[in-house]
């Protein structure tokens, strides 16, 4: 969700707001590449619903999206209909998870990406404090754990 982390992917991306998909839950458990959580949606009757954002991005980069998100490589892309903020509904495609592991925890730069886009985005508070309140581990790569933040220094020092 952080606009800042999806331009490092994307850069034609545009956040066109905030949107609910009913009936789905939040959860960080898909497999990574690195052997950490990532998230997921998972459809659930019983769930509240997922809160996120619509990105519009430019079609001629939708394969550099793919390969970051690792479509086939734990990935499938699901069409879903969500409700935008004004309550309209909006058609929207999704990563769901194809390989997943409950007992997996998110890297805390992984949480960190996560939780500074649900701020950014002015996500309701209590599905805020659910992200915040996620448990995450230590990443042994701490390379790639300064590389993976430095995102938001470089977004800080070019205001």
């Amino acid at each position: 969700m952080s606009t800042a982390r999806l331009r490092a992917r994307v850069p034609s991306a545009v956040a066109l707001g905030r949107a609910y998909l009913p009936r789905h839950r939040l959860a960080f458990h898909k497999i990574g590449r690195d052997g950490s959580a990532k998230c997921d949606i998972v459809s659930d009757d019983h769930a509240v619903g997922v809160h996120g954002v619509v990105f519009v991005i430019d079609l001629a980069e939708r394969g550099m999206l793919d390969e970051a998100e690792g479509l086939g490589r734990g990935y499938s892309v699901q069409q879903v209909s969500v409700h935008a903020s004004s309550g309209e509904p909006l058609d929207a495609f999704a990563y769901v998870a194809t390989a997943v592991d409950p007992l997996l925890r998110p890297y805390a730069w992984y949480l960190h990406h996560v939780l500074a886009g649900a701020i950014e985005h002015a996500l309701p508070h209590d599905y805020v404090a659910m992200i915040r309140d996620t448990v995450a581990c230590d990443d042994p790569d701490r390379e790639r754990h300064a590389r993976e933040l430095s995102i938001y220094v470089d977004r800080i020092n070019n205001r």
